[in-house]
């Protein structure tokens, strides 16, 4: 055989033997291997309103220890096993790497913990959930924690977004990625024909369905609550100590026509508003992430596993329509279909994208954010990717579903998906 046969028949072996390793269909997705990357524990703090909820006076730092902490609690797991924590966060100075370190450290982690921070926009606690799986299974790390956090009462507004240099003025494209996300996606919606009347529909039953799952419980596993929160009054300028325990953004109450008599936000004959968006708003989740072998080793409680994951780029001015291009490319790695998946939660950035491509990808609604999602619950940018594995694991294990899809749009123009399985 010659040398370039041989280097053929090589190169022909290791394709199919890491197409072997690829995951075909449901049956394997479902199998379990002491390779899986799985998760042993997963939650979220309370979500509240940004500038008047009752996490506003809380920094982001502050909110990402009680995660931390709260996560080794629930899992009683050994700090010190630990080797990196991933926190996905979008707004803060610096990408908060100073002070999510000394979270880490305030938390009860030692030295050896590694920690790094994140910016994907708004889908980056799922890829700070995707970075640890990916460094546990190329053998990086055998321990590691995705998380997200996010004050957007303290840090959101103009200064969060840099001021472009005539470089990147001069090209169309480019000069795109800085149009505000509530603009585009109004042109989103005419362009795409999401009617006003259905965008207030799908808005008012998010706040519905949140409302409902609030009052039978089906957050509060999900949630680890703050004691002793400081909170000062915005009347009377009173600080009160608080305990904040619950989502406080769900109102009651909500339907398609009183929606319907809020005022346009971005154009005086626009269709979207604050009633059909997603809420600005304070929080942050954690995720532990380790090898099935791993956990059985450690007698963690293994909740479920990482399967695939998918980040993709679409033009700067449909950001929006990310999921749809997203969702379908994590579930071919999968090896699965859309209609295998049980339980999708899709980021509702905006009540026309989020519609848009639930009818694009023509899945299930009852499938979709069963419990609501962000317009009724918010969306703390960097901490939503985090927040919706917490709820998807909650939602799987409280109903006996077994696959989940998470996905969102992403600013400037992307969009990112993973595919989970319940244990």
């Amino acid at each position: 055989m010659s040398k370039a046969h041989e280097r053929l028949s090589q190169v022909q072996s290791h394709l199919a033997s890491s197409e072997a390793d690829i995951p075909l269909g449901r049956e394997s997705i479902l199998s379990k291997s002491p390779n899986d990357i799985v998760i042993t524990c997963a939650l979220r703090t309370p979500f509240t309103k940004g500038g008047k909820g009752g996490l506003k006076d809380t920094p982001a730092a502050d909110l990402l220890v009680h995660a931390l902490k709260s996560l080794l609690a629930r899992s009683k797991l050994d700090p010190s096993l630990v080797e990196d924590i991933a926190v996905g966060s979008v707004l803060p100075p610096g990408g908060g790497a100073t002070e999510f370190r000394a979270a880490a450290l305030v938390a009860g982690f030692p030295e050896s913990t590694a920690v790094k921070s994140l910016n994907r926009q708004c889908s980056s606690g799922l890829q700070a959930c995707a970075d640890i799986a990916n460094a546990i299974r190329s053998g990086m790390i055998d321990i590691g924690i995705g998380s997200g956090v996010e004050s957007m009462s303290s840090q959101y507004g103009p200064g969060a977004v840099t001021e472009f240099s005539d470089l990147l003025e001069s090209d169309p494209e480019a000069k795109n990625c800085k149009v505000p996300m509530g603009v585009l996606s109004e042109q989103m919606a005419k362009d795409r024909s999401i009617s006003r009347k259905d965008q207030d529909s799908f808005a008012a039953s998010s706040y519905q369905k949140a409302l409902k799952a609030q009052k039978e419980g089906k957050f509060d596993e999900e949630i680890a609550p703050l004691h002793n929160v400081k909170f000062v009054d915005m009347k009377t300028d009173e600080e009160k100590v608080i305990t904040v325990d619950k989502d406080d953004g769900i109102r009651d109450g909500i339907t398609a026509e009183s929606l319907g008599r809020i005022k346009p936000a971005f154009a005086k004959d626009g269709s979207i508003h604050a009633g059909n968006a997603s809420q600005i708003t304070d929080g942050a989740a954690a995720v532990l992430l380790m090898k099935r072998s791993t956990a059985e080793r450690l007698g963690q409680n293994v909740v479920g596993k990482f399967v695939s994951s998918s980040i993709v780029g679409v033009k700067p001015l449909l950001m929006g329509i990310g999921p749809w291009k997203a969702i379908p490319v994590a579930l071919e790695k999968a090896g699965i279909s859309k209609d295998e998946v049980d339980v999708f939660e899709i980021n509702e950035a905006f009540a026309s994208q989020c519609l848009w491509c639930v009818r694009e990808l023509r899945l299930d609604e009852k499938k979709v954010n069963p419990n609501g999602g962000a317009i009724a619950l918010g969306h703390p940018l960097g901490c939503t990717g985090a927040r919706q594995v917490a709820t998807l694991f909650n939602e799987l294990g409280r109903t006996g579903k077994r696959i989940g899809v998470t996905s969102m749009c992403v600013g400037t123009g992307m969009g990112m998906a993973a595919v989970f399985v319940k244990e």
